[in-house]
């Protein structure tokens, strides 16, 4: 029989991965973690009118459950991802399990709108200690070899974790209070954490200082960016959202002027000076704009324009996710073999006549008109994003792996938040026929992230 023991302590990574059992453990680690850190990103969307009503609070006032998770997420992902090559991945990503699970604990137990929002913050930052360094694992757990089948496993694990989401909290909510929403990741988390302190394999340590000061800017930059977007997507004061973007705008000139006399710098301008990364990560933001502004209109148009129930629309959107979760293990083996140029263009080439065909559904659809089209989406999504990950990833010398990982979350993080914000601005703008001009908006992101990933190939 195999062996299936928990190694007694981890071990060095030898020149091409770890050895087995070792690597099954650790990948099932990773797999739990990034599985705990995507349900929570979505998973109290589904409860916040209930949280609203036993916390008493406003609907909109609630909001900030969500929205202190994501900004704490996206705020704390290269500071992590930096500190994993100061202090080495695996202590970053036990760090971000265990403050996750504790920070789970403290939203169940939550009585109150404020501690709520501080617990989900706190729960934020773990999530981030988890995704700032989950590719920089991968890429010392893996032969090299086998990397793009790694690199695929992980988002075929995350693209379920997304597509559950609102499944998982409906079956919660029907049975339990909305607190369990957060309880059950107690027991999950503690056995993610037990695992990997016993799996996850040591990495070289950079040897640099961490750099408070580019820190603090960074979360200046990102944080009144995103503020920024999203308030002006939501119609907010044009004042505000001008102040808000300037100091983005002069707080990240700074972050970038600081950034170039470093030799690992927090905000990793050294990697974007490699054709590869920078074209990489220009093609990840550009798809997730795609992805977002598509998946955040297409249940308006699916219940507004066509007066579809919400079962039927979230029936109809599942294809997308479950395709990419299909795909990816398949694409990783090909990225291992082809360039990313190339198969990263010709998915978003594919994802790009979806979108225009959505975009032309007629008045009447049939279900069949949908699903299609749905489907072909997430094909095109599955070919490019596992091959464009692993590109991000091996591009960056070892060294830097940290960096890498934390840039490619970044770019998914933004790319989905610009995409939301603009949803709400063209509907906004055009009140009547905003989802077909959004869905346009979202063929035209496509194709552009198709033209950068093809340039790939004479990089």
């Amino acid at each position: 029989m195999p062996d299936i023991s928990i190694p007694a302590k981890p071990s060095l990574p030898a020149d091409d991965g770890v050895p087995m059992p070792q690597r099954m453990w650790a990948i099932l680690t990773i797999a739990l973690g990034l599985t705990l850190a995507v349900l929570d990103g979505g998973i109290a969307n589904v409860a916040l009118p209930t949280i609203a009503r036993e916390v008493n609070t406003s609907p909109a006032n609630s909001i900030w459950v969500v929205n202190a998770y994501q900004l704490a997420v996206t705020i704390s992902l290269l500071p992590l991802s930096s500190l994993g090559e100061i202090y080495g991945y695996r202590r970053i990503y036990q760090a971000g399990l265990v403050l996750f699970t504790l920070a789970s604990l403290a939203c169940a137990l939550s009585s109150s709108l404020p501690t709520l929002i501080i617990a989900r913050m706190l729960q934020g930052f773990g999530a981030a200690g988890i995704m700032s360094v989950n590719s920089a694992l991968i890429r010392f757990i893996y032969p090299r070899r086998w990397l793009g089948r790694g690199v695929g496993l992980n988002a075929t694990v995350g693209s379920i974790a997304s597509a559950l989401g609102p499944s998982v909290a409906a079956a919660i909510l029907a049975v339990a209070p909305w607190p369990w929403l957060f309880a059950v990741n107690v027991p999950l988390g503690i056995l993610a954490v037990v695992i990997a302190l016993r799996t996850l394999p040591l990495t070289p340590r950079s040897g640099i200082k961490f750099d408070i000061g580019s820190a603090a800017l960074q979360a200046v930059a990102f944080g009144t960016l995103l503020f920024g977007v999203s308030e002006m997507g939501h119609g907010d004061s044009w004042v505000h959202v001008g102040i808000e973007l300037v100091i983005a705008a002069v707080s990240g000139f700074v972050l970038v002027v600081r950034q170039l006399s470093r030799t690992a710098p927090l905000l990793p301008v050294d990697l974007l000076r490699i054709p590869l990364f920078a074209l990489s990560v220009a093609s990840s933001i550009c798809s997730f704009i795609a992805q977002s502004v598509a998946q955040v209109s297409m249940p308006f148009l699916f219940q507004h324009r066509f007066e579809l129930d919400q079962v039927t629309t979230g029936l109809l959107m599942t294809p997308w996710p479950l395709v990419v979760a299909v795909i990816a293990p398949f694409a990783g083996r090909l990225a291992d073999k082809y360039p990313a140029g190339l198969l990263g263009g010709c998915g978003m080439a594919v994802m790009t006549l979806g979108l225009l065909a959505m975009g032309l559904l007629p008045d009447h659809p049939t279900t069949f008109d949908i699903i299609w089209r749905v489907t072909v989406c997430g094909i095109g999504f599955g070919f490019f994003n596992t091959p464009n990950n692993r590109a991000i990833i091996t591009s960056a010398p070892p060294i830097r792996t940290g960096g890498a990982s934390g840039m490619q979350a970044t770019a998914r993080l933004l790319g989905q938040s610009m995409g939301a914000a603009l949803v709400a601005l063209v509907f906004t703008a055009f009140p009547h026929n905003g989802t077909t001009v959004a869905l346009f908006i979202a063929t035209g992101a496509a194709a552009v992230a198709a033209c950068v990933s093809f340039s790939r190939l004479a990089a």
